[in-house]
């Protein structure tokens, strides 16, 4: 059943207008209810269905502890995206999409722990022995560092699933995640083309309310999901479980095992071997029979001699 209470907060964003009849993509025509003075009009009620779809399957990530990356470098997106990825606890892009982020990650990764570096060098004050050029040198790299990966810096691992605020804009971000086959939620407007989105949000993607209402409905679906996880919840339980489960798998998939030898029964051993025949035993003298004891001769007897 459509949620009213959404499609009116859309309709109010300006979520349901598309762009002009001759600026738009032929695959995004079944998004389109109608046009009206030259420009296509949206059709909400889909919208609403696929921003629920798309928020049960990032709850679902957040409920497993998995990682979501916000991505939006337009000027009507920046802001938005910084706040809502923020206020989630997500890691986001806003500037400029470095080249080879997700492709190469651990280039990215080797220029995050030089940033870090830097930083610890400037929290411990040990820039304040350089002399004043070389200090504000490495003052202007740590500003640029941050300003491209502030953001993400946090982010030790690929991210499980992209959240595009425009997929035209930042189209070098949608065909990374297609070539690691990382899920991506992105809003769709009239003129882009939906093939290879996993969870398309038909809506206006020029429009500053309708990007923060829909991007505020996915963080709030992020938070609702860790809420999940933390409270212990029978579904969440059940998440965590298998997740548990498919890593245990992959776990012993990576092992080989041999099985034990069944012990076999003393009869069946085979014999020890064979040592050398001990000498035999001289066979012990017999015993003489014992004598007869005498009878001690009487005083009589001995003075009779």
């Amino acid at each position: 059943m459509i949620n009213n209470t959404v499609l009116k907060q859309l309709l109010e964003a300006g979520a349901h207008f598309g762009h002009h009849t001759s600026y738009w993509h032929p695959k995004a025509k079944k998004y389109i209810f109608t046009q009206r003075n030259s420009i296509h009009i949206i059709d909400l009620e889909q919208t609403v269905t696929m921003l629920e779809k798309a928020c049960t399957f990032v709850q679902d990530l957040a409920a497993r502890g998995q990682n979501i990356l916000f991505v939006g470098t337009k000027k009507q997106a920046q802001q938005t995206i910084e706040e809502e990825a923020t206020r989630c606890g997500m890691s986001y892009v806003n500037q400029r999409w470095l080249g080879g982020m997700l492709t190469n990650f651990a280039v990215i990764q080797a220029r995050i722990d030089h940033l870090v570096r830097l930083e610890n060098k400037r929290d411990k004050d040990e820039l304040d022995l350089l002399p004043k050029k070389e200090r504000v040198k490495i003052e202007k790299e740590i500003f640029h560092l941050n300003t491209q990966m502030g953001g993400f810096k946090e982010m030790t691992t690929l991210p499980r699933a992209l959240f595009i605020a425009d997929p035209i804009k930042d189209k070098i971000a949608l065909t990374e995640a297609k070539k690691l086959a990382i899920p991506v939620i992105a809003i769709v407007d009239t003129n882009c083309n939906p093939d290879g989105i996993d969870y398309p949000i038909p809506a206006n993607d020029d429009a500053v309310k309708a990007i923060k209402l829909i991007c505020s409905k996915i963080a709030d679906a992020i938070i609702e999901g860790k809420t999940e996880a933390f409270s212990g919840e029978p579904g969440a339980a059940e998440l965590v479980a298998e997740e548990e489960h498919e890593e245990a798998i992959e776990i012993l998939g990576s092992y080989t095992f041999e099985p034990e030898e069944p012990e076999e029964p003393e009869g069946s051993k085979e014999p020890e071997e064979l040592k050398e025949p001990e000498e035999p035993k001289k066979p012990k003298k017999p015993k003489k029979p014992d004598e007869p004891v005498k009878p001690k001769e009487t005083e009589g007897e001995i003075a009779s001699r």
